[in-house]
């Protein structure tokens, strides 16, 4: 198989189309009109009965971009009640109008991807909640983030938002999170609340919602009660005075995110009440207006001591299940340690039956590398669904990697990656492939060899990434507090081991991996049968997976024959290879193709991200063979 990989990759880049040699004239581009880069033409005739801020945003668009002569937009109400339409030669036809807006998009989209222009076309989405996170602290600066400071936060900059707001509702998300989970509880007061009354007034017309992430213990950290207690009566009447004064100013406000009682955050095990007892408290504040609680399930710490960290949120909340209130939604995110590079699906998917569940996926690349890598992560979320049945999903979840940059994302690439969240959210079945060569096209050029030969490397680079930082099921062997580059040696004696990079590979002369078989923690025992079953046999956990689920000797025989020694050595191997030939087509090959800043741009983080993928392979190795050798 690693024989093939190498093969494919020489053929990939060495057997390029010869009109990939043309030149073609291109003009400075900076990244900032992202994949809506539509010239005017302002030659469409937009018929439509209606008038609303949304209805002349989609009016706007087509009147100003698209190449046909008529649109008529109407509603159906007789069409299914959620966000989709249908394109039916020049009509756009939908049952609400935020789905005119997203049809106006696809019809400008296929302007530009589909020579065939379809005539008929119907789509709906997946998730009604389709949201983006943002980690963006109110002083402007944003925890894991890479591209600047906040959109938000650091400056009130109205054009910028509302570009944010066309970008988001061109990919269909409806909903974004304004503040960091880790939330200050400044966040509820009445100049801020004034702030988030300025930015929902410029989303709603793109059909966007405002939540906003809350600090548990707010009206004690302000004063206004001695305790946060949440089955104390004091506390649940400011919270219900707090939701109606959100309300009055923002009458569609979304409702609550919030991390508690995990890494520091306040929460009702504080007061020795369960995460329902809190969770079902802010439920009732919101209830009547509407709003939700989207209540995270990234829960390890004190009250599981001893315990294998990636059981510990079904731990918490498998009891739970079923004592929520309907407006209550947990929040999981995809893996159930902490967003590494690849992890199995969290047990909770298959635990929680009785609560409504979403998923929280990781658009910023906190462990992949940050805006300093190409790593394309579609693929790595069609491997969540393909485990995970979208339609028991209430919504998704994007923690964004949006600044103020002005490429909006620090690495041109990166901004595929929230296209492609936008994308996956409205049709989880989409395949990575087709959004890649979508979002090449809007980006970049239509030119079939620089898509063919870009797609191919964009698939290949999330599995590339992780051969060269934490193969063969591998993780959590960063360097501390940045997560930035290797170190498998990592220990600090004044943190808990589960912070520790030698709490997760354990390795030793005779072997590496962490035991999570029936044998070791047990944590197969929390995936449905099939899984924990296929997990819990050495000989049938995929290799991909080998040392997160089984502690296993250096010398044991892979099903190539290698040893596992060996086949580590390879994989690493096998990513950096990756990276040169990535970098290698990028500088030689596509120059022609693009702007000279883009590819100035891009050609220079693929340098930085040779020699960290290099920094990786080199410690790692280095550091295991000094272990097997002592």
């Amino acid at each position: 198989m690693n024989n093939n990989f190498h093969n494919s990759l020489l053929r990939l880049i060495i057997v390029l189309p010869c009109c990939l040699l043309t030149f073609l004239t291109t003009m400075a581009e900076d990244g900032h009109q992202l994949w809506l880069r539509y010239q005017p033409l302002n030659k469409t005739k937009v018929t439509t009965t209606l008038t609303s801020p949304t209805v002349n945003i989609a009016r706007q668009e087509l009147e100003t971009y698209y190449d046909g002569n008529a649109v008529t937009l109407r509603i159906d109400a007789t069409m299914p009640d959620d966000d989709g339409y249908r394109i039916s030669g020049d009509t756009i036809t939908a049952r609400r109008e935020a789905g005119l807006l997203y049809g106006t998009y696809e019809l400008l989209r296929r302007q530009v991807t589909d020579n065939n222009r379809t005539t008929h076309y119907e789509s709906h989405p997946a998730f009604a909640l389709r949201l983006l996170n943002h980690w963006d602290n109110l002083d402007g600066s944003i925890e894991r983030g890479y591209a600047g400071e906040s959109i938000f936060w650091k400056e009130r900059n109205t054009q910028l938002i509302k570009e944010y707001a066309r970008a988001n509702a061109s990919i269909g998300i409806n909903g974004t999170v304004l503040n960091n989970v880790n939330a200050s509880p400044k966040m509820l007061t009445k100049p801020y609340l004034k702030e988030v009354k300025h930015i929902a007034d410029m989303l709603r017309p793109y059909h966007i919602k405002v939540y906003l992430s809350i600090n548990f213990a707010t009206p004690m950290a302000l004063g206004d009660t001695k305790t946060a207690d949440p089955l104390n009566p004091q506390v649940a009447r400011w919270w219900k005075r707090k939701a109606k004064e959100i309300y009055k100013l923002i009458p569609d406000f979304g409702g609550f995110l919030v991390k508690a009682n995990s890494e520091g955050q306040p929460g009702p095990g504080d007061f020795g009440r369960t995460h329902a007892d809190g969770a079902n408290m802010l439920a009732d504040a919101l209830k009547p207006y509407g709003g939700i609680v989207m209540w995270r399930c990234f829960v390890y710490g004190a009250n599981h001591k001893g315990e294998d960290r990636v059981k510990q949120a079904v731990s918490e909340f498998k009891p739970l299940d079923g004592l929520f209130r309907p407006n209550v939604i947990l929040q999981t995110k995809n893996g159930p340690l902490d967003f590494q590079p690849r992890e199995p699906y969290s047990p909770i998917f298959d635990q929680i039956k009785k609560t409504p569940n979403m998923v929280e996926l990781q658009i910023t690349q906190e462990y992949l590398g940050q805006s300093r890598h190409l790593v394309y992560l579609a693929p790595m979320w069609e491997e969540f669904f393909t485990s995970v049945d979208p339609t028991r999903l209430k919504g998704i979840a994007g923690v964004a990697n949006i600044g103020l940059d002005r490429n909006w994302c620090g690495h041109h690439f990166s901004q595929a990656n929230w296209y492609a969240f936008g994308r996956l959210a409205w049709n989880p079945k989409r395949g990575s492939k087709d959004i890649a060569q979508e979002w090449l096209k809007l980006t970049f050029t239509t030119d079939n060899g620089f898509v063919h030969t870009m797609s191919k490397l964009m698939e290949g680079s999330h599995e590339a990434c992780v051969r060269y930082m934490m193969p063969l099921g591998l993780h959590h062997i960063f360097k501390f507090d940045h997560h930035y580059g290797p170190e498998p040696d990592g220990f600090k004696a004044d943190y808990p081991l589960e912070w520790c990079p030698v709490y997760y590979h354990k390795a030793t002369k005779d072997s590496i991996g962490f035991d999570r078989s029936t044998t070791g923690t047990d944590a197969v025992s929390q995936y449905r049968p099939e899984m924990a079953s296929l997990y819990d046999n050495i000989d049938t956990c995929p290799e991909n997976l080998l040392l997160w689920f089984h502690r296993v000797p250096w010398t044991h025989r892979m099903k190539d024959g290698s040893t596992l020694w060996e086949s580590m050595q390879l994989e690493y191997h096998m990513g950096v290879i990756y990276v040169d030939m990535l970098k290698t087509a990028w500088h030689y090959k596509m120059r022609h193709f693009i702007d000279e800043q883009r590819w100035r741009e891009v050609d220079e983080r693929l340098e930085d991200q040779l020699q960290n993928a290099r920094e990786w392979q080199d410690v790692c190795l280095g550091y295991f063979a000094k272990v097997i050798n002592k």
